[in-house]
């Protein structure tokens, strides 16, 4: 029996080391419900099966003293410091060339599934810098807010990744997606803005070249393997129209290819299932979408906004375009519906209420509304 168990968990072992595409945990381990902080609920209860209550990969990095950190979980190596100097898209590419730092000659611009993999969900957004925390691990990386170069809002830190966007976004802008640290999003941002060429903040990485590249098997019963990062997925959707509440009981009571252990995949897992070079941002030759505009639901709050509201909505992935209501151009007076920041976006939404309340979005670019979004449900393999 002890032989037994032994080559049980070197097995395990031995599979999750082969992964090429290993997702570290949001770091989430406070529990919700669609108002506010909760006590862990139990199985069958409402809001179970939220990401805290999963634990996958946790972050572990390791700080090499030469500038740069190691991604233990991922093997991807981090430039620690991040430019403070705002770059163009076009410097941000060419210039990792020229960077030396640890030594090294091979960095590059992350992708956008290579940045995100730094993404914690233990981070919050404020109104101000002080009573915001990054989505970062501050004692493995150097972080600061926009504030502190010279930005107009706080939140104006935004990293460029290599990964551009097939379509434009904002009417018609050539478009790069990338992520940001102070308020825990993807966007794609517009190459240029009404003041010139858009400049963002720069991380370099290196190592691990198969990092965000998936390996889909489908299964011929309704599911698809991922063996790049051992999840296994629904093939289909699970729901459309569904509340964070109803999205986390329909993952919840799945039985589904003779398992019954699916969840709501938290937010980095929901993300490692886009294919960025796509519209909609998914591999339709192994899953299926009935909506190619859905958007949806991860089991991950995010904890943006004033206190009051503060565990009031869920992360949700555009899948299909991420639209918001905007005035084209500037100063029309009527805001049209159009694609704000691009197929393969991460917001957030309300986990209830009523959409009709928001007839023209909400944030400065006007983002779409819709509270009842769809569901694709997840489990491990192994």
């Amino acid at each position: 029996m002890k032989l037994l168990f032994f080559c049980i968990l070197l097995t395990a072992v031995i599979s999750s080391a082969e992964l090429t595409y290993p997702i570290v945990d949001t770091g989430q381990t406070v529990y919700y419900d669609d108002q506010s902080e909760i006590r862990a609920p139990s199985k069958g209860r409402a809001f179970y099966g939220q990401d805290a209550q999963h634990n996958g990969n946790q972050p572990s990095y390791t700080d090499n003293d030469d500038g740069t950190v190691s991604d233990n979980v991922t093997g991807l190596m981090w430039v620690q410091n991040p430019s403070r100097t705002l770059s163009t898209f076009d410097d941000a590419v060419d210039d990792a060339s020229t960077c030396q730092i640890g030594g090294y000659n091979d960095w590059r611009l992350p992708t956008i599934k290579e940045l995100y993999s730094l993404m914690l969900f233990s981070g919050e957004t404020g109104r101000s810098a002080d009573s915001s925390t990054p989505y970062l691990d501050t004692e493995a990386f150097d972080f600061f807010y926009g504030d502190a170069i010279g930005q107009n809002r706080f939140i104006d830190v935004q990293c460029w990744t290599a990964t551009e966007y097939i379509s434009t976004t904002m009417g018609g802008n050539p478009t790069v997606f990338g992520v940001n640290f102070a308020d825990g999003r993807i966007k794609g941002y517009p190459r240029v803005s009404p003041r010139g060429e858009n400049k963002l903040v720069v991380r370099y990485v290196r190592g691990n070249p198969d990092y965000g590249q998936n390996i889909f098997k489908e299964n011929g019963d309704g599911t698809v393997t991922d063996e790049a990062t051992g999840l296994m997925w629904q093939q289909s959707n699970s729901g459309e129209g569904l509340n964070w509440e109803d999205a986390l009981a329909t993952a919840d009571h799945l039985e589904l290819a003779g398992y019954n252990d699916w969840r709501l995949p938290n937010a980095k897992e929901l993300q490692s299932l886009l294919d960025y070079s796509s519209i909609p941002a998914i591999d339709l030759s192994f899953f299926k979408m009935s909506d190619e505009e859905a958007w949806y639901w991860s089991s991950t709050t995010h904890l943006d906004g004033p206190p009051d509201r503060r565990g009031q909505a869920a992360v949700y992935v555009a899948f299909g375009k991420a639209t918001g209501w905007m005035k084209m151009p500037p100063w029309s007076q009527d805001a049209k519906l159009i694609d704000v920041h691009g197929a393969g976006a991460q917001r957030s939404d309300p986990k209830s209420g009523d959409p009709e309340k928001f007839p023209q979005g909400r944030g400065p670019q006007g983002d779409v509304i819709r509270i009842f979004n769809s569901v694709r449900c997840v489990r491990d393999v192994n």
